[in-house]
């Protein structure tokens, strides 16, 4: 616009000025165009992988022998490992809400629960980054279980399905979706130029697993190194080992995926995020706030910006994740924070591009998860609500039904009418051989011990010393050298659900139980 003024001003001939017009327009609209090449050929595209019922501690990079993650291996020599993430939920619905929003659970109605909807209003971050000019895809399992469709979505949370290309899996349990080759069809799509975002949602290691796959695989009892909430029996090791064949196909998909983007060239400009939705499906352990149901692993990768090697033990909540991703992605923060459901996650850029290890960023000090309903697991449909608080030291937990059944009512109605026998429902315990073992021996030691520990009431409030205790075995709440820690972490808990909207706080405590349900709701005797 300078030089227009300059030639209408300069006196200069009508042919002159229209010339200077045209040009000064040129230069605004090259300018214009030129920046927003810049801004992206700035932008990665971004792959999140998400595994279905994974503990942290199950990876080769974390030291575990009966397993092998090359590919999780490779994100974390790339880039970084972080030690220390915790799920929003040990729940997969809630859990997957919350990574797709930026929200917690309880933020969430309906899609805070598990096998309910969500709402529309509620944005996720692969409908944000569409309306940047993200091409946008899944395949496998997105959010879920739910019915999306009847809050009005015209897709899963997690974007366009890409599910059609299937294999022939070695075991049953293991899904017939050849994930790696859905994303190369997502990919031979995508419009010349523009940046993707890709949500790799595997349904391993979702149980069921066929019995024995671990050791046919070759794997070896002695390997299978069992958590301290468990018995330390051949059923149980077999089952682990079972579990890891799952890890193992959907770190398989990962590999063939990251292959892929560095045959083309662009894996240095991809911001790769590889996690778990919640913890192992054992007893004690999935639809539990203890650390083997929160703490999953998490691998991030962005070559061209993310220092590589490194091990970070900074506190990351899968609200961080979020914030991480569309801080990446240079989507307008304002606009997020100007919405009805601002973000309260806190990115990791900082993190990420520093070339330290341990802890970096000193003010990551606690993170949060909880859980509402899992299954249909008591009388009435209702839920265990708990919330939890995690620090570097301490793992509180908040039980809002102490009197009611953990793992869901003991016995329940079978088809035919009749009450079924005593430890026969547990329905918020996958099915398993190892729940099995324990129900079949609940009234033989030690095996009664370990059936107790993932059934029996427990208590208003739970603190336990994660460094010392991460099986969550020994309640320290109660305990007079503990008092001042617990009342601690008590008032920062409630303070933080207090200002972020729980409903447990609220005048509707028990809005969750009122959320509809979509799948199979069992009968269970009214034993209150």
């Amino acid at each position: 616009m300078i030089g227009v003024q300059m030639a209408l001003g300069s006196g200069c001939s009508l042919r002159d000025s229209v010339r200077a017009i045209v040009a000064a327009s040129t230069c605004c609209w090259f300018c214009l165009l030129f920046s927003f090449q810049c801004r992206a050929a700035d932008r990665p595209n971004i792959l999140v992988a998400v595994a279905d019922d994974q503990s942290w501690v199950h990876t080769s990079a974390a030291g575990y022998r009966a397993v092998a993650t090359p590919a999780f291996d490779q994100v974390c020599q790339r880039g970084v490992r972080f030690t220390q993430c915790i799920a929003g939920s040990p729940g997969c619905s809630p859990s997957r809400a919350a990574l797709l929003t930026g929200l917690h659970h309880w933020q969430l109605e309906e899609a805070g629960t598990h096998d309910s909807s969500f709402p529309k209003r509620f944005q996720t971050y692969p409908d944000r980054l569409e309306r940047a000019g993200y091409f946008v895809g899944c395949t496998g399992k997105g959010w879920g279980p739910g019915n999306w469709k009847v809050s009005g979505r015209t897709r899963n949370p997690a974007g366009t399905a890409y599910d059609r290309c299937k294999t022939s899996p070695p075991f049953k349990g293991i899904s017939h979706n050849d994930y790696a080759a859905n994303f190369a069809e997502f990919l031979r799509g995508r419009p010349k130029g523009r940046p993707f975002c890709f949500w790799y949602g595997a349904n391993e290691p979702h149980r069921e697993y066929e019995p024995g796959s671990g050791l046919k695989s070759g794997k070896r009892l002695e390997d299978a190194a069992v958590p301290p909430f468990l018995p330390d029996a051949p059923q149980v090791r077999s089952d682990l080992l079972d579990y890891c064949v799952e890890i193992e196909w959907f770190d398989r998909h990962l590999g063939r995926m990251l292959d892929m983007l560095e045959k083309s060239g662009e894996l240095a400009n991809t911001l790769v995020i590889v996690t778990g939705d919640n913890g192992m499906s054992f007893p004690r352990a999935k639809a539990n706030t203890y650390e083997y149901g929160i703490h999953v692993p998490l691998a991030i990768s962005w070559p061209d910006r993310v220092p590589g090697g490194r091990v970070v033990d900074d506190l990351v909540g899968f609200v961080d994740l979020t914030a991480t991703i569309l801080d990446a992605a240079n989507v307008d923060r304002e606009e997020i924070r100007r919405g009805p459901d601002p973000l309260v996650g806190k990115s990791l850029m900082n993190v990420l591009s520093s070339n330290k290890q341990g802890i970096v960023d000193p003010a990551r000090t606690m993170v949060f998860s909880g859980r509402e309903r899992h299954a249909s697991a008591r009388h009435g449909d209702v839920s265990y609500p708990s919330r939890a608080l995690r620090t570097h030291e301490y793992l509180y937990i908040r039980n809002f039904h102490p009197e009611r059944w953990p793992a869901g009512d003991p016995r329940e109605y079978m088809e035919d009418g009749r009450l079924g026998p005593m430890h026969g429902a547990y329905r918020d315990i996958d099915s398993a051989p190892t729940l099995e073992l324990l129900v079949e021996n609940a009234d033989r030691e030690p095996f009664a011990h370990f059936l107790q520990l993932a059934v029996a009431k427990r208590p208003a409030e739970e603190l336990y010393d994660i460094r010392h205790d991460p099986g969550c075995l020994v309640n320290l709440a109660g305990t007079p050298p503990n008092n001042s820690t617990l009342q601690r972490l008590r008032h920062t808990l409630l303070d933080y659900l207090q200002k972020t909207g729980d409903p447990r706080l609220g005048r509707n405590p028990d809005a969750f139980d009122t959320y509809p349900r979509f799948m199979r709701t069992r009968q269970f005797p009214n034993e209150s």
